[in-house]
């Protein structure tokens, strides 16, 4: 089948600034750099056109936020916060005084502290923006939360640990803030079709659904503490498993994954932390609908890399467009941005996701990628590598709620 234009156009060289941002002037040089192919979750991208919407705002009023992390990824900035117009930059942070100082610049912000722990003292900061390494995504946020701010986080939202997922969802709740999981593949255009189509029962019940995430890491990429190297598939699962939970809003109830062991040497058991063999981790899950859904991650395998997927229901199916019953279609363009803030890298999500937070707070309505289906998404990973490990076993997989 011949490669859809549209998705043709999400997997080629990385950026992440707009030509209508940057004929503004409203862009700093570091921020239209292309960022490193190699940055895990930023490989075979492209910055996306702009929506041919007119923005609208819904306040005049500025959110306050605090941004953490520079590292290689250099997220922190990534997403455009400084260029919202309802936000200001006050403060960043970063464990490394120098690239703490790279994100103030990029951010056009001069307070700075030396930890999210000091940052999120400041009463002052309404939101917080964490783009930290991720074993420690979840302990920033929550730590976030307990001091009242919003929060939002680049993925996954807990790292391995099923306690921290509970910690997680209790955290939320008791705190009464916003949650937002930055998940780049729910604000792909396809993605987003999908869900509209979906919602507007074009598809029916989800028969079946695919999602793949492939990223060639022959050698590791570098990290804070090296937590990328040997990394599990399954442990940044979800940039594929969006093709369902971020389709439906539902889960997976259970799943049978499967591994080879890996001919590439830091994905070998003996030669990392998480002893783990696998750079390639295929899971088969059941869905909350009832149906199957297959989702691939894959560090180990030459070729092509991207994010993708498409889906089949009782009513219709998605690959790279509509084929179905269904003749009255909604409207399936992504929302319209304001002039400043670049479409951006990952398939042209990033301003769109950290819009969709931004408006969520001025609107007091949850955000699309809510604390539930950002658990979903990531839990479902993390059993799925416990089931690689054991042959493809069977196992159950919790269910979360906001």
């Amino acid at each position: 089948m011949k490669e859809p234009t549209s998705r043709r156009a999400f997997f080629r060289n990385a950026g992440l600034a707009s030509l209508g941002a940057m004929a503004a002037g409203k862009m700093s040089a570091a921020e239209t750099k292309a960022p490193d192919a190699k940055i895990l979750g930023e490989a075979g991208v492209s910055t996306a056109e702009r929506s041919k919407g007119v923005w609208t705002p819904v306040s005049d009023r500025k959110i306050r936020t605090g941004i953490a992390g520079f590292g290689v990824c250099q997220f922190g900035a990534a997403f455009g916060f400084q260029n919202h117009p309802n936000v200001e930059v006050v403060a960043v942070s970063d464990l490394l005084p120098e690239r703490c100082a790279g994100l103030a610049k990029a951010c056009r912000c001069d307070k700075t502290y030396p930890s999210l722990e000091e940052m999120v003292k400041d009463d002052t900061i309404e939101a917080v923006f964490v783009a930290t390494d991720a074993p420690s995504h979840a302990r920033h946020c929550i730590e976030a939360l307990k001091h009242g701010k919003h929060v939002a986080t680049a993925v996954p939202a807990v790292f391995g640990s099923m306690e921290d997922a509970e910690a997680l969802l209790q955290a939320v709740r008791s705190s009464g803030r916003k949650y937002m999981m930055f998940e780049t593949s729910c604000f792909h255009a396809d993605l987003h079709a999908m869900r509209q189509i979906y919602s507007a029962r074009g598809f029916g019940k989800l028969v079946y659904a695919e999602g793949e995430y492939y990223h060639y890491m022959g050698e590791p990429i570098p990290s804070y503490k090296d937590w990328r190297v040997g990394l599990p598939p399954q442990f940044y699962p979800t940039h594929s498993n969006a093709y369902y939970v971020g389709v439906t809003g539902g889960g997976f109830t259970e799943v049978s994954c499967m591994g080879i062991p890996s001919a590439v040497r830091h994905l070998q058991s003996a030669n990392n932390r998480y002893r783990n063999p696998f750079g390639t981790e295929i899971a088969l899950f059941r869905t909350s609908e009832g149906g199957m859904a297959r989702m691939a991650v894959s560090w180990d395998t030459p070729g092509y890399d991207g994010e993708m997927g498409r889906v089949r229901g009782q009513r219709g199916s998605f690959y790279g467009k509509y084929q179905g019953l269904e003749k009255n279609l909604p409207g399936l363009s992504v929302p319209p941005l304001p002039p400043t803030v670049a479409p951006g890298g990952h398939g042209g999500s990033h301003g769109q996701l950290m819009n969709e937070f931004v408006t969520a707070i001025l609107e007091d309505r949850q955000p699309l990628v809510d604390v539930a289906w950002a658990l979903n998404m990531s839990v479902a990973g993390i059993v799925a590598h416990q089931s690689a490990l054991k042959d493809g076993e069977l196992l159950k997989i919790p269910q979360f709620k906001a």
